[in-house]
């Protein structure tokens, strides 16, 4: 059996962060059923552009591999009570919704626990189920600026930088995940389910983490660095070379020993300036301008064989496209494919949870309500003249909004 094999999710979650925390528990083997709202077409993940067409974009793709799909109108009585006949022979209740409509549209254990009493009810939220902010909306580049990121990156003197990823999302999709099999082990342990009230303002706090330990305890005060450098460590930044960008990190001092040696300079490790963490973060402006002379005499390539060969933590700045054809991506079968009506052999990246040795199987991300026969039959246990029932009582949607 795959490891989450046994474990049943009812996800009413949309666009990023919430299919991204329930992607990996797929890839597990869970088995992750969609709830999509008839009304709106679904995800809006199937919309993104540019690569997207119909009810289907390579954004969807990304983010719900492996996972089933049913349209159900929750607005509906109809919709509710199918609704809650899932929820009797499911897990979890997993959702990524605005703070205050989790309550709202009644998916909290206690809406839920008469139903079945071992629920899980995850709610990844903007901000949180309360404070101030539980009403609002929440995006990823909204939490990067609100949280500090944006504040403390990118170069000294330029604009507030956002990441180039969306960090808060993915981490915040991860905190999810975890909390939710941290919460299903419980309820499986003692019979009881529960809430767990999760954010993405929560996570993007959280990840501040040593600057904000030496901010509230030192009041320091964190700042943007030159060429990505960190805060205290020297030399760890990008450096350019003739033809390009690499980084160098001296994490121990062993490995600024090695570096001055490899540079062609060995008595700098012992120079009184450089001798200590301490000693260089001091002189930063004198030993970066020392070390940047000798980098930039030489190719990348060049200097990533010597550096490697002294066992220097080191790496090219990679564009996407070579980040995702390194020889190291390929081996750690971290480019994964799968076949799709519209898109044919359809390639994605792999999750990075992995459980024992066995190559996890993925399978395309649902078309909208492809799934409606196998949850209503299989799980639900309906009859066709209940699916008839509900069907006409709008549980499904009208006909032209169900999908396929």
């Amino acid at each position: 059996m795959k490891p989450l094999q046994d474990v049943r999710i009812l996800a009413i979650e949309q666009y990023g962060a919430g299919p991204w925390g329930s992607v990996h528990l797929a890839d597990l083997g869970a088995e992750v059923i969609k709830i999509e709202d008839p009304r709106v077409g679904g995800d809006v993940g199937r919309y993104v552009p540019p690569y997207n067409g119909g009810e289907d974009s390579l954004f969807f793709e990304a983010f719900n591999r492996n996972k089933r799909s049913i349209s159900l109108d929750l607005a509906t009585p109809a919709g509710r009570e199918v609704f809650e006949d899932l929820v009797r022979t499911s897990d979890v209740v997993y959702s990524n919704l605005r703070g205050d409509v989790p309550a709202k549209i009644g998916i909290l254990y206690d809406d839920l626990k008469h139903l079945n009493p071992a629920i899980v009810c995850c709610s990844l939220t903007g901000f949180g189920m309360t404070g101030p902010r539980s009403a609002d909306p929440g995006y990823d580049y909204v939490l990067q600026g609100l949280a500090g990121w944006m504040d403390i990156t990118g170069e000294p003197g330029g604009p507030p930088t956002k990441s180039g990823l969306s960090l808060v999302d993915f981490a915040g999709g991860f905190v999810a995940a975890i909390s939710l099999l941290a919460a299903l082990h419980a309820a499986r342990r003692d019979g009881a389910g529960g809430d767990c009230d999760l954010s993405l303002y929560d996570t993007a706090i959280s990840l501040l983490n040593y600057p904000a330990a030496w901010h509230l305890n030192e009041g320091f005060q964190p700042e943007r660095t030159r060429h990505s450098a960190h805060p205290s460590l020297v030399p760890f930044q990008a450096f350019e070379a003739a033809d390009g960008w690499l980084v160098i990190g001296c994490a121990k001092e062993k490995f600024w020993t090695r570096l001055t040696a490899t540079l062609g300079h060995p008595e700098w490790a012992e120079d009184p300036r450089f001798a200590t963490f301490a000693d260089r973060r001091v002189n930063r402006d004198v030993v970066i301008p020392l070390i940047e002379e000798v980098l930039i005499t030489r190719t990348v390539d060049e200097w990533l064989v010597a550096l490697r060969a002294a066992g220097i933590p080191s790496g090219p700045v990679n564009t996407v496209e070579q980040a995702l054809a390194d020889d190291h991506t390929i081996a750690r079968d971290l480019v994964v494919e799968t076949e799709h009506p519209r898109w044919g052999t359809l390639r994605q990246v792999a999750s990075p949870v992995r459980v024992g040795s066995e190559r996890v199987e993925h399978r395309r991300a649902p078309t909208r309500n492809e799934d409606i026969d196998h949850v209503l039959v299989e799980i639900a246990r309906y009859t066709p003249e209940q699916i008839a029932a509900a069907q006409a009582a709008g549980a499904f949607g009208a006909p032209e909004e169900t999908g396929s």
